[in-house]
């Protein structure tokens, strides 16, 4: 079995570095840093919620040399579909062991060898092989071998037909796409079978391929477009799955050490620079995709909720070393505490310019209150540590309030400010998450004299006075640029004020959020 991501190594985004193979027999650190198109992604952060109808302008990240686990062995890999893996030490520990976890797909039923895919989502084309899988690096390609007790001509069941897949959930962005890579699969032809294409790496679990690239570096999309839906395809398999990496990158890996861990007992693959030939007992070529930050328990096989979701990330990034008696027994011997409220201090664009008074009104209202910093290049687990204590997380709509995914379950609160002309926006993005979320949900929405547009347009100005109407008129280069590029807020105190106070008297008939 491949080697498993080491528990203790530090997160490349904290300034550490990540034990990789090179495939050589040595090994070799990768350091991390924060690049700098991430900073331009927090200071833009065009969040795409409610954004199908906007063009986007970011190449992927650039894929850095990167080997999977040198453990070179030859012969087949058992079926997957329908049979279970290494004598019933399945994915399902002990049950057969299913690739397609979605209910009503038409690969739900596959056989133990064939190729099926999924291209009926909106968003995302999902493609599975059961069956003897392995690489080949050369064509970036998938190919599915004859059964152990089968011929080469057993393949013919299959079909000649190969498919591609582009493994990304945003397929209607096809300025986009044409930056992701293809990926293909087919059956193997009879003279490969023959030759029978000698594994160098076998591994004992399925293969998910995903990529880094695409939006990865704005952390909505990171989580929206990557690790939500990757875990919404294999968190049946019980991290008995290789992720296969397209686009991987140092940062990537660092930044979500912890995530790909969760996801996977096993070794990363960066498809792009290993020219080995990986062999599976299986392969998923792309990922599912509920919709925004959302997971449909009626859409998997065991009812998965986006609480779920929110008990991986808690899984990967908590500390457990107190056990949860000890905390219960802490908060039973300790005073009710005041309610922790954490404010989001944004730079560049959309920053609270009367932020120091709005912290002071919270503190008055009877909070206590957290400055939390943006893109301050701190491990995603400290972020985790700090976000999961508030019982209140406010902040002006962007990409940190994916966050929201941190806190509490059933007893937290979102409060989004959202700046002239975007709560429409600003609602898609979190709204239906934090219900899913099973928390109250609250929006503040700016009126004219609270943004910093006064400054620039006239009174009358439709910009000010309706704009609504003035994004009908000049469309989306209008938010992007000015009500999302462009703007400031500074908060009205008096109505905000009774925000605080609804959301505090809500918070005190709570359990604490925070240990």
């Amino acid at each position: 079995m491949a080697s498993k991501l080491p528990d203790a190594a530090k997160g490349l985004g904290a300034g550490g570095a990540l034990d990789v193979e090179d495939g050589s027999g040595g090994g070799k650190k990768v350091a991390g840093r924060w690049p700098g198109f991430v900073h331009f992604f927090f200071v833009l952060t065009v969040v795409t919620c409610a954004l199908v109808y906007a063009p986007r302008f970011l190449s992927p990240t650039v894929p850095v040399d990167f080997l999977g686990p040198r453990q070179p062995s030859s012969g087949r890999a058992a079926a997957v579909q329908g049979r279970s893996v290494d004598g019933g030490r399945g994915g399902n520990e002990g049950d057969a062991l299913v690739l397609d976890n979605q209910v009503n797909s038409p690969c739900a039923s596959m056989g133990g060898h064939g190729i099926c895919c999924d291209r009926s989502d909106f968003n995302t084309d999902v493609c599975f092989m059961a069956g003897d899988v392995r690489t080949d690096a050369a064509s970036l390609s998938f190919l599915l071998f004859p059964p152990p007790n089968g011929t080469a001509s057993a393949n013919a069941t299959v079909g000649e037909k190969e498919e591609r897949v582009q493994p990304y959930t945003r397929k209607w962005e096809k300025h986009l796409m044409a930056n992701i890579q293809e990926v293909r699969l087919r059956a193997a032809r009879p003279d490969e079978a023959q030759d029978g294409h000698r594994c160098d790496v076998r591994h004992d679990a399925p293969a998910l391929v995903m990529t880094a690239g695409g939006y990865t570096g704005n952390l909505f999309h990171a989580f929206n477009d990557g690790f939500l839906p990757a875990w919404l395809t294999v968190q049946h398999l019980r991290r008995r799955v290789v992720l296969a990496v397209l686009a991987y990158n140092p940062w990537w890996a660092g930044t979500f050490r912890e995530l790909v861990s969760g996801l996977s007992d096993h070794h990363v693959i960066d498809l792009l620079h290993d020219k080995r030939t990986h062999c599976f007992p299986g392969a998923i070529v792309g990922t599912r995709f509920h919709g925004i930050l959302a997971v449909e328990p009626a859409r998997t096989k065991d009812n998965r909720t986006l609480v779920n979701f929110h008990d991986f990330l808690a899984g990967a990034y908590k500390d457990d070393s107190t056990p949860p008696e000890a905390n219960q027994q802490q908060q039973q011997q300790q005073p009710r505490r005041r309610p922790r409220l954490g404010l989001y201090s944004r730079k560049g664009t959309r920053v609270i310019e009367n932020e120091a008074a709005v912290a002071r009104l919270a503190e008055s209202v009877g909070f206590d209150v957290s400055i939390l910093e943006t893109a301050n290049g701190a491990p995603l687990s400290s972020e985790y540590a700090a976000v999961s204590a508030c019982d209140v997380l406010v902040g002006v709509h962007g990409a940190d309030l994916t966050k929201l995914l941190f806190l509490r379950p059933r007893r937290a609160a979102l409060l989004q400010i959202a700046p002239l002309g975007v709560p429409h926006v600003a609602r898609g993005c979190y709204e239906k998450a934090t219900a899913m979320m099973e928390m109250h949900y609250e929006q503040y929405d700016a009126a004219a004299n609270e943004s910093s547009l006064v400054r620039k347009y006239p009174a009358d100005d439709v910009v000010l006075r309706d704009p609504e109407a003035a994004t009908r008129e000049r469309g989306w280069d209008l938010t992007a640029r000015v009500y999302l590029g462009g703007q400031n807020v500074s908060l009205d105190l008096g109505r905000f004020g009774d925000t605080l106070r609804k959301l505090h008297s809500r918070a005190l008939r709570l359990p604490a959020a925070g240990p």
